[in-house]
C-alpha cells in the first residue's frame, strides 16, 4: 500500500468543493484546493522529483472535459516548484465508478487498470495526486504501476480522505 496523506477529511465544505470541482465544472476550485495541497506539502512533505496526477480513462475524460486530479496537480506543482508529469500513467481500461463499491470491489475494479507509459522513472521520488482517498485502491494500483516502472518511491497526496 502506498503511503497516503490527505489535507482534509472528506466532509462539510471540503466535500462540497470537491463535488463541485468534479461534477459541476467548478474548475476554479482546483486553484484553492491545489494551494492547500502545496501548503500542506511545504509543512509536512519530503523531497520529490515529480508530481503525477491519477489519470482518467479517455472516455471519462471526454465526458467530463478535464481531469480534476490534473488540475489539482498543476496548481500544487506550480506553487511548490515540483514538476508535474501528466503523461506518465494511463488508465488502460475503463472502470466502474467507485462511489458505490465496497473496499474489496474497489480493489478488484482498479486492479490492472493503470499502466506506466513513461519508463524514465528509475530512481525518481514521486507524488501521486488525486482528489479523494476512500480505500486507497486507486492510489495503490497507480503506485504499483509506477514502482514496477522503476520509481524509487511513490507517496500520495489527496485533498481529502474519507473517514
Amino acid at each position: 500500500m502506498v503511503r497516503v496523506r490527505s489535507v482534509y477529511l472528506h466532509e462539510g465544505p471540503v466535500r462540497i468543493a470537491i463535488h463541485r470541482l468534479k461534477y459541476r465544472r467548478a474548475r476554479a476550485l482546483a486553484l484553492v484546493l491545489g494551494a492547500a495541497m502545496a501548503d500542506w506539502w511545504s509543512a509536512h512533505g519530503t523531497e520529490a522529483d515529480l508530481i503525477v496526477p491519477v489519470p482518467l480513462h479517455p472516455t471519462r475524460l471526454h465526458q467530463r472535459g478535464y481531469n480534476q486530479a490534473t488540475l489539482l496537480a498543476r496548481q500544487f506543482g506550480q506553487l511548490s516548484s515540483i514538476p508535474v508529469r501528466e503523461n506518465i500513467l494511463a488508465r488502460v481500461r475503463p472502470t466502474a465508478s467507485q462511489m458505490t463499491l465496497d473496499a474489496e470491489a474497489r480493489r478488484l475494479n482498479v486492479m490492472g487498470a493503470f499502466q506506466c507509459i513513461d519508463h524514465q522513472l528509475i530512481g525518481k521520488h514521486l507524488i501521486l495526486v488525486d482528489d479523494v482517498c476512500t480505500t486507497g485502491s486507486t492510489l495503490d494500483a497507480c503506485a504499483c504501476a509506477l514502482l514496477e516502472a522503476g520509481a524509487a518511491t511513490v507517496q500520495a497526496l489527496t485533498v481529502a480522505r474519507a473517514q
